[in-house]
């Protein structure tokens, strides 16, 4: 059973207080596939990178406000964003990149990289998050993870990121020797929301998603699974939510959309079956 925060923990950490609406699109995440378009801060500027290899970014734009404003106008109800250079300093490095983002938008956000404290947890629910993503931090720190989880009931994702089989953490530099089985096992005795599963061979390259591989893997570490990397066409997303009911509940969509493959208000309509 969660134990309930502290009443001082959630005086202190209470995130910034959001309109009725915004918090029923929140609650009402997963009720449907759902497309999640990602916007990845490197130095603040909105970049996307190739087979994670950080030397090998492309820039998209010096506004990101501008892009998740773009982003919600044309239907998002979330935004995944990733801080980029913090995920390899192992503290948040974009926090002003990200403030411009939550003046800009109503939806609801999600931010990665670098929360690997209860600290910057909080700084960053305290900053405008609706969620946060722990990915090595989880894996390295179970009770970090189960902290958070405890403090922020529902509104922690975990992360993990494939590479040939293996988890990689730590920005995707180093290799784990956990499975993914193992890895699945610390999310849900942490009771995470969703996780967030990354196969980094795919990532930037639109090659295509492996929709089967993720529905196996949803089913086996039995917590509900957003697929991420690879994403090409309208295709990718179409043959992804035909396995909602397996456990793929949703889709991280980068490069398509920045390189005009489609947009957002196609990738929705696609979604829906």
């Amino acid at each position: 059973m969660r134990r309930p925060a502290s009443r001082g923990s959630q005086a202190c950490f209470r995130p910034r207080a959001r309109s009725v609406e915004s918090l029923v699109r929140i609650v009402r995440l997963f009720e449907k596939f759902t497309v999640i378009p990602a916007i990845d801060l490197k130095g603040g500027e909105v970049v996307r990178l190739l087979h994670g290899d950080m030397s090998k970014a492309t820039v998209y734009g010096a506004d990101p406000g501008e892009t998740a404003r773009r982003f919600e106008e044309a239907g998002a109800e979330v935004i995944h964003i990733v801080d980029l250079d913090g995920a390899i300093a192992g503290t948040p490095r974009n926090v002003d990149a990200i403030a411009r983002i939550r003046a800009s938008v109503k939806c609801a956000i999600d931010v990665s990289g670098g929360l690997r404290t209860i600290e910057a947890v909080r700084a960053t629910f305290l900053s405008g998050a609706d969620r946060v993503s722990i990915g090595s931090a989880a894996l390295l720190n179970p009770e970090l993870l189960r902290q958070a989880c405890v403090e922020f009931p529902a509104r922690v994702f975990g992360s993990i990121d494939i590479r040939d089989g293996r988890l990689a953490v730590k920005g995707w530099v180093e290799t784990s020797q956990l499975t993914v089985a193992e890895a699945a096992d610390r999310f849900r005795a942490a009771d995470v929301a969703a996780l967030i599963v990354t196969d980094i061979a795919r990532d930037g390259a639109q090659v295509g998603v492996d929709a089967a591989r993720m529905e196996e893997i949803a089913k086996a570490v039995r917590i509900p699974v957003i697929a991420s990397g690879g994403v090409a066409t309208l295709e990718d997303i179409r043959a992804l939510g035909t396995r909602f009911g397996a456990g793929v509940v949703g889709v991280v969509v980068g490069r398509a959309l920045y390189e005009g493959n489609f947009g957002m208000s196609d990738a929705l309509a696609a979604a829906i079956r």
